[in-house]
């Protein structure tokens, strides 16, 4: 059953029950984690799409998680009351979007409309996951917020990007017709540890293809630039933005802007491998630069990225080399599967019945 956690969060007065939709994700496992340090009863929904239950299976026996196997495109069963709502459901790789693109858009329009109904419900702060893929290819540089965009609403990555704006439009329409108190977080490239190996983002394929002495895959010429921030950064950059009184969007990434070409030869060097570099066709619609504009969130938020690139991919570097040493990926791509423990099974019908 769901138990009250007796330890205070710091900087807060009283213990929250937060939802985390997304919450076996990369990003996801590592909100659920702070917040219950923090002295947070947390609800993790995924339905694992992309998503991995191992990155949640330490969390499995806390007394104040749970854990509930739900597709936020279906409405969500009778839930405890809550107080925040974090909803970072999606594919967020290209890979991942692109090999399910409806399924990306009905989660950040259907799923969002869902969740932002939940939080009317029960009068719960929310808090949307957007990206800087809003931007799309942007022609001002850096991006700030007040930027709108150079979008592609037809081209290959525009069910992502266009399934983000829509989840933002409908984030603020709530707030405008319902009065749901509402954030919103423009997520740039974000890297750590608990990232899927197979994800096929720019810092796992370079770590993974380094560690394993394949060649490095750089697209076009390697001069698009993009910025990389640790997932600590990031967590605590939406924590602040949830408990300000600011809705956003605000940028939440590190300006240290890098082409992806010194990116690769960063990693070779950390990895001290002998890989070689490949150049591949650029693909269509690949942003040519992405650099965030943190001057609100510094103002606002009082944020900034704290871990360096170098400290940052150091422990990235040495996950990978554990999660590929301990077999966790076999050869041919596949995870090693997780089952829920026994007294987990039934925890979706726990919560059915400690609605109050």
């Amino acid at each position: 059953m769901l138990v009250e956690s007796p330890v205070v969060p710091t900087g807060q007065g009283s213990t929250m029950r937060i939802l985390v939709t997304g919450g076996a994700g990369f990003v996801g496992s590592h909100l659920c984690e702070r917040l219950l340090a923090e002295g947070h009863e947390v609800i993790c929904v995924d339905n694992l799409s992309t998503g991995r239950l191992q990155n949640v299976a330490g969390l499995l026996d806390h007394p104040s998680f749970t854990y509930l196997a739900h597709d936020v495109v279906e409405p969500l069963p009778p839930l405890p009351r809550l107080d925040r709502i974090y909803h970072l459901a999606s594919p967020a790789s290209p890979p991942a979007y692109q090999r399910n693109p409806i399924a990306t858009l009905r989660v950040n329009s259907e799923g969002t409309r869902h969740v932002l109904e939940l939080a009317a419900v029960h009068d719960a702060s929310f808090l949307y996951a957007s990206t800087s893929e809003v931007y799309g290819d942007p022609l001002e540089h850096p991006q700030c917020e007040e930027y709108r965009g150079n979008v592609s609403t037809v081209g290959p990555r525009s069910m992502y990007d266009e399934a983000k704006r829509c989840g933002e439009a409908l984030t603020i329409a709530y707030a405008r017709e319902h009065e749901v108190e509402t954030r919103i977080v423009r997520i740039f490239n974000t890297y750590g540890p608990r990232m899927d190996p197979n994800d096929g983002r720019v810092v796992s394929n370079f770590i993974v293809q380094a560690l394993r002495g394949t060649p490095l895959t750089v697209y076009g010429a390697g001069s698009q630039t993009r910025s990389f921030q640790y997932v600590d950064d990031l967590i605590d950059g939406m924590i602040r933005l949830m408990e300000s009184a600011h809705c956003g969007p605000v940028n939440i990434g590190n300006p240290s802007e890098y082409t992806i070409l010194q990116f690769a030869q960063l990693i070779r060097e950390l990895t001290a491998t002998a890989a070689p570099i490949e150049f591949l066709p650029l693909p269509a619609d690949d942003p040519k630069q992405r650099r965030p504009d943190i001057t609100l969130a510094q103002t606002v938020l009082g944020w900034e990225p704290r871990v360096s690139v170098r400290a940052g991919l150091a422990a990235t570097i040495a996950y990978f080399k554990e999660e590929l040493g301990a077999d966790l990926v076999a050869a041919n791509g596949h995870h090693r599967n997780y089952s829920l423990p026994a007294h987990m099974i039934g925890r979706r019908d726990v919560i059915q019945s400690t609605v109050n």
